[in-house]
């Protein structure tokens, strides 16, 4: 019976360092994205090296998204420190392609968006991770969702309609809200069922996947909400 209860009491103490670690890495990538992108919005060399040559900026993105793919397909083959690494140099590069927000949408805006995006972000983390429903049926939903808000986007870049920019806005905010609270019932589940006798390197490793997950979710339903409630410096 106390050998029980010490099982269990180690359990917790598991799971609460395991989720304590892909939030604290999720928080240091926001950080490091927010630092980066006011730095470069407040530097006209930089906006001119990053923006005034559109190969650099697709250059950036074609980057990014490499780092994104290697880090979710390969993360099991790479040591602890290499994952952390490319996490924290992906962070730092959008923030290189998100400091246009600064150069966009006033201040006191995407400051009132952040409140906006993180109490939401909040509540459907918790939803996530306290409700009993299995959220992996609307997995696939809402990644097919994912997919065609990227392709009704890059119709849109050609397009340019404002109506078609707040319709896949509002979409955007439905599929990221699911999305975050699949993520984090994922994020429990892997919590739950890792070993005791996992190696830092491993648990280390499958935090940096899961800070990954969450911080794309929070990114992205960020730059939705801002597009819905962002003020224009034009205005």
């Amino acid at each position: 019976m106390r050998s029980d209860t010490l099982f269990r009491e180690k359990s917790e103490v598991l799971v609460n360092d395991f989720v304590r670690s892909v939030y604290n890495w999720m928080a240091v990538g926001l950080v490091l994205t927010g630092v980066v992108a006011w730095y470069v919005s407040s530097s006209e060399s930089m906006i001119q090296i990053i923006y005034g040559n559109s190969f650099v900026l697709i250059g950036l993105i074609l980057v990014e998204l490499a780092l994104v793919f290697s880090i979710a397909g390969m993360v099991h083959r790479m040591s602890a420190g290499v994952a952390t690494s490319l996490f924290v140099i992906y962070s730092g590069l959008n923030g290189l392609t998100l400091s246009f927000i600064f150069l966009v949408y006033t201040r006191a805006s995407i400051v009132s968006t952040f409140f906006i995006c993180g109490g939401t972000f909040l509540a459907c983390s918790v939803y996530g991770w306290t409700t009993k429903r299995d959220l992996t049926s609307i997995g696939g939903f809402l990644m097919m969702g994912l997919f065609g808000i990227i392709i009704a986007s890059l119709v849109n870049m050609f397009v340019v309609s404002s109506a078609m920019s707040k319709v896949i806005s509002y979409i955007g905010v439905l599929v990221f809200v699911g999305l975050t609270a699949y993520d984090t019932q994922k994020l429990k589940y892997m919590a739950m069922t890792q070993p005791a006798d996992l190696e830092g390197g491993v648990v280390r490793k499958g935090a940096i996947l899961g800070a990954l997950s969450l911080y794309l979710d929070f990114i992205n339903l960020f730059l939705m909400f801002l597009r819905i409630f962002g003020q224009s410096r034009e205005e």
